[in-house]
Protein backbone atom coordinates (compact mmCIF):
# COMPACT_ATOMS: atom_id res chain seq x y z
CA UNK A 1 0.00 0.00 0.00
CA UNK A 2 1.29 3.62 -0.85
CA UNK A 3 0.71 6.63 1.58
CA UNK A 4 1.01 10.46 -0.27
CA UNK A 5 2.98 12.27 1.53
CA UNK A 6 4.12 16.21 1.12
CA UNK A 7 6.60 16.72 4.14
CA UNK A 8 9.74 18.32 4.46
CA UNK A 9 12.56 16.21 4.75
CA UNK A 10 16.33 17.13 5.43
CA UNK A 11 18.67 15.50 3.28
CA UNK A 12 22.25 14.49 3.16
CA UNK A 13 23.68 13.78 -0.44
CA UNK A 14 27.05 12.05 -1.43
CA UNK A 15 27.79 11.86 -5.31
CA UNK A 16 24.43 13.19 -6.23
CA UNK A 17 22.21 11.01 -4.26
CA UNK A 18 20.75 10.84 -1.00
CA UNK A 19 22.79 8.33 1.45
CA UNK A 20 20.61 10.27 4.72
CA UNK A 21 17.54 12.05 5.85
CA UNK A 22 15.31 12.93 8.80
CA UNK A 23 11.82 12.63 8.34
CA UNK A 24 9.45 13.37 11.23
CA UNK A 25 12.90 13.94 13.37
CA UNK A 26 14.16 9.97 13.21
CA UNK A 27 17.41 9.83 10.96
CA UNK A 28 16.79 7.34 7.54
CA UNK A 29 20.10 5.67 6.31
CA UNK A 30 19.64 4.96 2.18
CA UNK A 31 20.59 1.49 1.70
CA UNK A 32 19.48 1.37 -2.34
CA UNK A 33 18.50 3.59 -4.44
CA UNK A 34 15.85 1.52 -6.59
CA UNK A 35 14.91 4.50 -9.33
CA UNK A 36 15.40 8.17 -9.78
CA UNK A 37 14.16 9.98 -12.62
CA UNK A 38 13.82 13.85 -13.60
CA UNK A 39 10.56 15.71 -14.71
CA UNK A 40 10.43 19.11 -15.54
CA UNK A 41 7.78 21.48 -13.10
CA UNK A 42 4.06 22.77 -14.48
CA UNK A 43 5.15 26.00 -14.48
CA UNK A 44 2.17 26.37 -16.26
CA UNK A 45 -0.53 25.33 -13.63
CA UNK A 46 1.07 27.65 -11.31
CA UNK A 47 -0.88 30.30 -10.14
CA UNK A 48 1.63 33.55 -10.24
CA UNK A 49 4.70 31.52 -12.27
CA UNK A 50 6.66 34.70 -12.11
CA UNK A 51 7.03 34.32 -7.93
CA UNK A 52 8.92 30.92 -8.06
CA UNK A 53 11.61 30.02 -10.61
CA UNK A 54 10.52 26.99 -13.22
CA UNK A 55 13.43 24.36 -12.46
CA UNK A 56 13.00 20.74 -12.40
CA UNK A 57 12.15 18.04 -9.81
CA UNK A 58 14.62 14.91 -9.27
CA UNK A 59 12.53 12.24 -7.93
CA UNK A 60 14.60 9.19 -5.69
CA UNK A 61 12.69 5.74 -4.70
CA UNK A 62 14.96 4.27 -2.07
CA UNK A 63 15.08 1.27 0.50
CA UNK A 64 16.15 3.04 3.63
CA UNK A 65 15.69 2.39 7.29
CA UNK A 66 15.91 4.30 10.89
CA UNK A 67 16.63 0.91 12.83
CA UNK A 68 16.36 -2.62 11.44
CA UNK A 69 13.23 -2.66 9.10
CA UNK A 70 13.85 -1.46 5.54
CA UNK A 71 11.05 0.74 3.84
CA UNK A 72 10.40 2.12 0.55
CA UNK A 73 10.60 5.87 0.36
CA UNK A 74 9.86 8.58 -2.06
CA UNK A 75 12.18 11.80 -1.68
CA UNK A 76 11.65 14.96 -4.31
CA UNK A 77 14.27 17.13 -4.85
CA UNK A 78 13.33 20.66 -6.33
CA UNK A 79 16.49 21.95 -8.15
CA UNK A 80 15.03 25.57 -8.60
CA UNK A 81 14.39 26.09 -4.73
CA UNK A 82 16.87 23.50 -3.01
CA UNK A 83 13.98 21.73 -1.16
CA UNK A 84 13.49 18.45 -0.53
CA UNK A 85 10.28 16.63 0.21
CA UNK A 86 9.11 13.27 1.11
CA UNK A 87 6.44 12.50 -1.41
CA UNK A 88 5.47 8.71 -0.62
CA UNK A 89 6.13 5.77 1.37
CA UNK A 90 5.13 2.36 0.63
CA UNK A 91 4.03 -0.66 3.57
Amino acid sequence: MTRVFGDPVDVWVTDGRPVRFVWRGRLYTVRRVLEHWVTTRDWWREQQPDEEPAGEREFWRVEATPDTEIGVYELRHDTATGDWMLSRVWD
